[in-house]
């Protein structure tokens, strides 16, 4: 059998943000409404700076407004929702990003309640996992959803096709990317198994995957032969390992060597599904804009 292709999120995602960029500017040029994102970051994490800028930057360059608000690691609970509850108010604010972790003295479930539904371009509102858990199959998303499982269905969507009838093994079961992975796979007709810990023979599990989706933060934990030959591998991992130079690299959670001979179809780390995170924050950024003034959703 010949390598798997790799599924190249870089390339996918550049694609999606300059449409997302052309979507922006059809907006604007019909309504005069310029999407607007806003960022909140408390404290001081360097990991969570270098994400909250990107993504302010990203912003910016596809024609959107980008407010930035960045709080000391002593903001109290009630100090961050008087702010939430100010960009729920703010007309030129279509989006709320929180990034996450927070303080430990700030319960994350309250802040996250409080961020109005419609701005909620994380996709972690109650609401927006209640609408994505009861969504019909091929029912159309006109609601946020976490940008990572979007992400991934988006790329699954351009390597494959139609999903239907394909049975689809999802490793992890986290709000954040296990569960709601499952749920678009679900919408997309897929037979879907998550798996987890606690899961018997998780290796024959994996085995029988015609898309295997892993998240579970573990480096190089599903082998080669875990893999059923040409499934299409979605790895979301990304794990800093050291080097035998003393440095460090990037890997995923599948042993990517393995994989590759056994796999149709691999998302790389880095440049598999980690670019596509970002952009589908704008995507949501600009359908929420799109919903505020009233227009339908449009692919893009």
């Amino acid at each position: 059998m010949a390598e798997a292709r790799l599924i190249d999120g870089k390339a996918f995602a550049s694609g999606l943000r300059e449409r997302v960029g052309k979507g922006v500017a059809a907006l604007k040029a019909e309504t005069g409404v310029t999407p607007g994102l806003a960022t909140v970051l408390v404290g001081d994490d360097p990991a969570s700076q270098v994400y909250v800028r990107s993504k302010g930057k990203m912003a910016a360059e596809l024609g959107m407004a980008s407010f930035d608000h960045r709080l000391s690691a002593g903001t109290t609970e009630e100090e961050l929702l008087t702010l939430v509850a100010r960009l729920n108010a703010d007309p030129l604010v279509n989006g709320i990003l929180v990034q996450l972790p927070l303080p430990k003295q700030i319960e994350t479930p309250r802040v996250l309640l409080a961020v109005n539904p419609d701005k909620d371009v994380d996709g972690f509102h109650p609401i927006n996992v209640g609408r994505l858990g009861s969504i019909a199959p091929g029912a159309r998303l006109d609601f946020p959803v976490p940008c990572t499982p979007l992400g991934c269905s988006m790329l699954l969507a351009d390597a494959l096709g139609s999903l239907a009838g394909l049975h689809a093994v999802v490793v992890g079961r986290s709000n954040l990317v296990g569960r709601p992975v499952a749920q678009l796979l679900l919408r997309a007709n897929c037979t879907v198994t998550i798996a987890h810990s606690r899961t018997r023979d998780l290796a024959a599990v994996c085995r029988s995957a015609d898309i295997l989706v892993v998240a579970i933060g573990k480096p190089g934990f599903v082998r080669g032969d875990w893999i059923k030959p040409g499934a299409a591998v979605i790895d979301v991992g990304i794990n800093r390992v050291p080097t035998a130079e003393g440095k460090t690299r990037l890997v995923g959670d599948v042993a990517f060597a393995e994989a590759l001979p056994i796999a149709a179809h691999l998302t790389p780390v880095p440049g598999g599904v980690g670019p596509m995170t970002v952009a589908c924050l704008m995507y949501n950024t600009l359908q929420a804009a799109r919903r505020k003034a009233g227009l339908p959703f449009v692919a893009v």
